[in-house]
């Protein structure tokens, strides 16, 4: 997990705290042998004052590389159409243990991916919630379920990551969810009904594994003398094909897991945006429902561009949600347009005492395809820009080493057909502003800033009829001593996020909450709406 090569390293929500407790704590002069449980700015998932069931789905002791295996039975009394389905897990370790990255699958459908907090020696307990009503389809048999958080414990690393995963249904009136959910189990075949109507696919997109694509916006051109290369420097992007032919294009979230730029005592309270609840990158392949729906398998097949050829590292499991239409056995239609302007990239290496590598990349693409449907004719227009710029600063060593990088992934969805046209535009922005030093005592500090952020416009006939708008914010500085035994670290830091979302479906339009720790004390706790 060591971003510098001097450096070893040793080492949806999280449920809440108690304001007043927070404020009231007592801040030590430096990390000791527990902190506060882990827990992060994120709202809530919110749930209908309904009557609900709860249903077991894993429970399980990691301590190595053997998954569970068991079986999902759907509830007896809240019947088969849900309001809301909620997944929680609870977790807890204790001991010396690295973050490690787990999925949970039902059916071959992953409905979560997380990766785990660092714990204390003394020990940490944390809880997640995601909405995963959207896998409905899936949840109503019976069903095969695997887990697995892939974990090392021995004589130096003992943490045993122990969890238990359920799922609550709430009854009440049904959620609008994609009539079919169908994994690509064997990687690359789809068949989808013939009367899709809609397609979407999802892709749970993650660089990890403990080598360079865990930090691959770092990477340089091969020319360059640093410890993580690659032949056209950080620029990743996530493409899905149909049958060959480019279909989606996205900019990956730039992931910091627990152990990140060789700090983690940046994270063991306050995680990195997404890191217990990676999102699912999504594609909405509609254009390409005429193609699809002939009723053959088709060839659909993801890869991450900018990554050198033979090296692992990266996980993109992919579900297709099929939304059908019950008033035909067979929808017919065909792609209209297909413009890809191509990925432009470029990263030029300025050497000298302070090495630079300053990269700039874009790509945009745009598809259109109709349908005949039983409600007429409608036109799907899917046009996606991505754009990215960063400037990494490193010395000889790497004794400091700096990335200042924005990533942007711009989306429209226009639908043209029954009723008014229909436009959804998002605004992705994702940003990283960082530096680690490593003294001649073999103090390391790291100072770095993340953003999350997003923004959303729904027009009907030109009017705005839904908006959203996302700022979630990590900031952190920690300095620790690497290289000697956990009690002599003498390790000092603080880390903050502040989570802001308004919309027209945010309960009361707004929610906004701030998160502060000193030491591994959780010093503020605040919710300013």
């Amino acid at each position: 997990m060591s971003m510098l090569a001097g450096a070893t390293l040793l080492a949806s929500t999280l449920l809440g705290t108690n304001p007043a407790s927070a404020q009231q704590a007592d801040v030590p002069a430096e990390f000791g042998s527990d902190w506060h449980d882990p827990v992060t700015a994120a709202p809530p998932v919110t749930a209908p004052d309904t009557r609900s069931c709860q249903v077991p789905l894993a429970e399980a002791q990691f301590r190595d590389f053997t998954p569970y295996l068991g079986t999902y039975t759907p509830p007896d009394d809240c019947g088969d159409r849900w309001n809301k389905v909620v997944l929680r897990l609870d977790g807890k370790v204790k001991g010396r243990q690295y973050d490690r990255l787990g999925h949970v699958s039902v059916g071959g459908v992953e409905i979560f991916r997380t990766s785990t907090p660092q714990p204390s020696p003394d020990g940490i307990e944390w809880s997640v919630e995601k909405d995963v009503t959207r896998y409905s389809d899936t949840l109503r048999e019976r069903q095969d379920v695997e887990m697995l958080i892939g974990n090392v414990v021995d004589d130096t690393y003992t943490g045993i990551i122990d969890v238990k995963v359920t799922l609550t249904f709430y009854t009440g009136k049904v959620a609008r969810t994609p009539d079919r959910v169908l994994p690509l189990t064997d990687g690359t075949t789809l068949t989808t009904p013939r009367n899709s109507e809609r397609i979407v696919a999802e892709v749970y997109a993650t660089g990890s594994g403990g080598g360079c694509e865990e930090y691959w916006y770092l990477t340089v051109p091969d020319s360059a003398p640093y410890s993580c290369q690659a032949a056209d420097g950080p620029y990743r992007e996530v493409q899905i094909r149909v049958d060959g032919r480019l279909a989606g294009v996205a900019a990956p979230f730039p992931h910091v897991w627990t152990g990140g730029w060789s700090n983690p005592f940046l994270w063991y309270v306050v995680p990195g945006p997404r890191a217990f609840d990676v999102k699912p990158i999504e594609y909405d392949l509609t254009p390409f429902a005429g193609i699809l729906n002939d009723g053959r398998p088709h060839d659909v097949q993801v890869s991450v561009a900018g990554l050198p050829e033979g090296r692992p590292g990266w996980s993109a499991p992919v579900n297709i949600l099929v939304w059908q239409d019950e008033g035909r056995a067979q929808v017919t239609g065909a792609l209209t347009a297909h413009h890809d302007e191509g990925l432009a990239n470029s990263s030029a290496h300025m050497p000298g005492s302070e090495h630079r590598v300053d990269t700039e990349s874009g790509h945009r693409l745009t598809v259109a395809g109709y349908v005949d449907t039983s409600h007429g004719r409608v036109t799907t227009t899917v046009r996606r820009s991505l754009a990215h710029t960063s400037a990494h600063r490193w010395t000889d060593g790497e004794t400091m080493d700096a990335l200042d990088a924005t990533w942007r992934d711009d989306e429209s969805v226009t639908v043209d057909g029954r009723g008014p046209v229909r436009t959804t535009r998002t605004q992705r922005t994702y940003t990283m502003d960082g530096i680690t030093t490593l003294g001649a005592d073999d103090r390391l500090r790291t100072v770095l800033t993340l953003g999350d952020r997003a923004s959303a416009v729904t027009t009907g006939d030109g009017r705005r009829t839904a908006w959203s708008r996302l700022d979630d914010t990590h900031t952190g500085d920690a300095t620790w001593t690497v290289n000697v035994p956990r009690d002599q670290r003498h390790a000092v830091g603080t880390s903050s996020e502040r989570y802001r979302l308004y919309g027209s479906h945010v309960p009361g339009g707004c929610y906004d909450h701030l998160l502060a720790t000193e030491q591994g004390v959780l010093t503020e706790d605040r919710e300013v709406c």
